[in-house]
């Protein structure tokens, strides 16, 4: 197949295949954040962060003063695609959620991990009788 000329640049896709991958005709959703899900279960939460192409040391999970839970990324310049994109729909670069934990989260036994694209944050719940202990009776004088 011999290239294809258009505007002095060889192309050895057809117009048809370079009509379809330049994203100027399609109408583009805003994509700013990545896609979260939030399960609740009997005894915990679970996160969902969908992180293509991320890895572990691309993310800071943490708990702050006010309770909430704080994830942070950043991708570091990727360098092993040498060609253009013809159409690119996941490229975070920098990113941060906040999410407001429940009363009943146990703060101090939250797990992180990233597998299969996903970051997965499992939040255990305190059970009835540990939540009971946390309140405190106090006496009116």
């Amino acid at each position: 197949m011999l290239p294809i000329v258009r505007n002095n640049r060889e192309s050895w896709l057809p117009d048809i295949f370079n009509d379809f991958f330049d994203n100027s005709w399609m109408e583009r959703v805003n994509y700013t954040a990545p896609a979260i899900n939030v399960i609740e279960t009997e005894k915990e939460y679970e996160v969902e962060l969908a992180a293509p192409g991320l890895t572990k040391d691309d993310f800071q999970v943490h708990v702050d003063e006010n309770d909430n839970l704080v994830i942070n990324m950043e991708k570091k310049a990727d360098k092993k695609h040498h060609g253009r994109y013809l159409r690119r729909e996941f490229s975070y670069e920098k990113f941060q959620q906040m999410l407001s934990l429940p009363e009943d989260a146990e703060a101090d036994k939250i797990e992180a991990k990233v597998e299969n694209g996903v970051l997965n944050v499992t939040i255990p719940k305190k059970t009835p009788v540990e939540i009971q202990k946390a309140q405190r009776h106090i006496e009116i004088k």
